[in-house]
């Protein structure tokens, strides 16, 4: 393999530089001849810039190499992608049917629960992504904290989350429309065939298109999202229609509880689904231009977001509509727009144009968590391909720095989307079934870089190292790990019940029991195969916090430690108002 890249770096077709594994290409005399040349392959690029093993440790003989992906985001798309990133269906639809399932309370309760575990977890993630910002962050940190075989479970378990988030959101997308009367003679298959080529050419334009769209989508969802909330408050004290002052008159009429506690824990996992896509920060950081300086803000700002856009809007939510409404129960689908709470506030106050400005922005949601799907996708496949643990071709990397067959192949997925020509029942019975793969593998994420994070720590701390040493740290500490790591467990604990024991389960036949659990928990024993039969084939161990390596894939940075005395200086001669600003934003 080394013999071979020194060949190809050392050919007539490009100048290079062993040392450091660069080559320069000579450029076509053409705009056309470049464009094509861009798509061919990078002999020298890897998605890690050091050569590593499936465990994450450095190979002992370094084949010449650069980094595999173009490091093109900038501050303001990693900002853009923490605070709009995740809010896409699962808050502005999803968020219905978890009100009609648990009531007002049971949604702010467990929105609150999921977004303080999310804190603890963006800031262990945070920690861990500066340090070690590396692509495939999941699956590399779970192999070299935890064991080769989970970060294996952890890797696929993070893809296949996204490869069906493709279709299941622009499947989404289609049934938005149908919002508008004017757009329900039209074939579905002609909508998603329009929303696939517009998700697959941006993610062709690389990580900066990638990057660029999300920071205009995030920017119009946040103020969206602020717009609501203002007129929810009009709407709420009787500035607007004709349903005079409101209050907490629903908390009341028909209650603040449906279902009682399995009510509420019903709801956990759409509320987790919608959080779903915080950890995109982490995959980010390894395409970022200095995750040093950019992460710690776009970490911060998480707080914010979960505040701000979670739990004020939901909320307002609660407080506008009651969990009894005819439109909640009525929608087809998880994805159906038509039963959006954020849509049905507005058209019970008599508002006639808000209802489809806020459906343009659910539009916009869905098409938004459609790009960072094949984002998300191809940069955890062509991380796995590097380390061995899915097939080579999928760490293909071009000379513009694209993982291309990865996002080919996560491209091709959103094909599936074409199951909306079938009917509405078998678009609702597909559509579940791809939640089903879905839903929990965020929860199993979570738990792992909190369980990496507490790892990491312990080792660090054996390896003799203070936390000052350290680029960021979590503001959460690792007590806030362990607390994410428990509440994690607590979740898929409280969904397996009611999975199992659903609310009416005593009416249900055994059949539709099994399937109901199955759309719920299928995420669970797909994750434990590929865990057990990845130890079993390969006997790997649960690493010792000795045996932790805690040196490869660091973004070595010159002088770190005299430009972190210097910054710490600095900021103990801040006013305090100053400090406080920099210490939650």
């Amino acid at each position: 393999m080394e013999k071979d890249l020194e060949a190809r770096a050392g050919s007539p077709v490009g100048s290079s530089n062993v040392s450091e594994g660069k080559v320069e290409y000579p450029r076509a005399s053409t705009a056309v001849g470049r464009f094509l040349d861009g798509f061919k392959r990078n002999p020298n690029a890897r998605v890690t810039a050091q050569a590593i093993d499936a465990n994450g440790r450095i190979l002992k003989d370094q084949p010449p190499a650069e980094p595999a992906l173009a490091m093109k985001l900038k501050q303001r798309h990693l900002q853009m992608i923490a605070i709009g990133g995740s809010i896409g269906t699962g808050l502005f639809v999803g968020s219905g049917s978890a009100l009609a399932s648990g009531g007002p309370a049971s949604l702010v309760l467990a929105y609150g629960l999921i977004g303080l575990t999310l804190y603890c977890t963006t800031h262990a993630l945070g920690e861990l992504a500066v340090q070690y910002p590396v692509a495939g962050a999941f699956s590399v940190y779970a192999s070299r904290f935890v064991d080769e075989a989970w970060g294996f479970a952890m890797g696929w378990n993070y893809a296949l989350q996204w490869l069906v988030t493709l279709p299941l959101e622009i499947v989404a997308a289609s049934l938005t429309l149908e919002f508008w009367p004017g757009s329900r003679g039209t074939n579905g298959a002609a909508w998603v065939t329009i929303f696939l080529v517009a998700i697959i050419l941006i993610n062709f334009f690389g990580v900066r298109g990638y990057g660029e769209a999300e920071f205009i989508f995030s920017i119009i969802k946040v103020l969206a999202v602020i717009g609501f909330i203002i007129l929810g408050i009009i709407i709420n004290t009787g500035g607007v229609g004709s349903q005079g002052y409101i209050g907490t008159r629903y908390w009341y009429e028909p209650g603040a509880f449906n279902h009682g506690f399995k009510g509420l824990c019903s709801v956990f996992v759409t509320a987790a689904f919608s959080f779903s896509g915080t950890e995109l920060v982490g995959l980010a950081a390894a395409e970022t231009e200095n995750p040093r300086l950019a992460l710690p803000t776009a970490v911060k700002q998480v707080f914010w977001r979960i505040a701000l856009f979670y739990m004020v809007s939901l909320t307002i939510v609660g407080v506008l509509v009651p969990y009894n409404d005819p439109m909640l129960l009525n929608g087809n689908s998880s994805a159906d727009a038509n039963a959006s709470p954020f849509v049905i506030a507005v058209r019970n106050a008599g508002i006639d144009a808000v209802p489809s400005i806020m459906n343009v922005v659910i539009l916009i949601a869905v098409l938004s968590v459609g790009n960072s799907s094949v984002y998300g996708a191809s940069r955890t496949l062509a991380a796995l391909a590097d380390m061995g643990q899915a097939p080579k071709i999928l760490g293909y990397v071009d000379r513009e720095g694209r993982p291309l067959v990865a996002i080919i192949v996560s491209s091709l997925l959103g094909f599936l989307c074409y199951i909306v020509a079938a009917g509405p029942d078998t678009t609702g019975e597909a559509f579940n079934w791809m939640i089903a793969i879905s839903g929990l593998a965020a929860i199993f994420t979570w738990g792992t870089i909190c369980l990496c994070h507490i790892r990491f720590r312990r080792a660090w701390r054996m390896a003799g190292h203070t936390l000052d040493e350290l680029p960021f740290k979590s503001q959460a500490t690792v007590y806030g790990s362990w607390i994410g790591l428990i509440m994690n467990c607590l979740i898929l604990v409280a969904q397996f019940w009611t999975g199992f024991a659903p609310v009416g389960y005593a009416e249900m036949s055994a059949s539709e029991l099994v399937k109901g659990f199955f759309e719920v928990y299928l995420a669970a024993p797909i994750v434990l195969a590929m865990y057990i039969g990845y130890k079993l084939w390969y006997r790997t161990k649960i690493r010792r916090a000795g045996e932790i390596d805690i040196t490869s894939g660091r973004r070595e940075v010159e002088n770190l430690q005299q430009i972190l005395e210097e910054e710490r200086r600095v900021q103990k001669t801040w006013p305090w108002w100053k400090r406080t600003w920099k210490t939650v934003c």
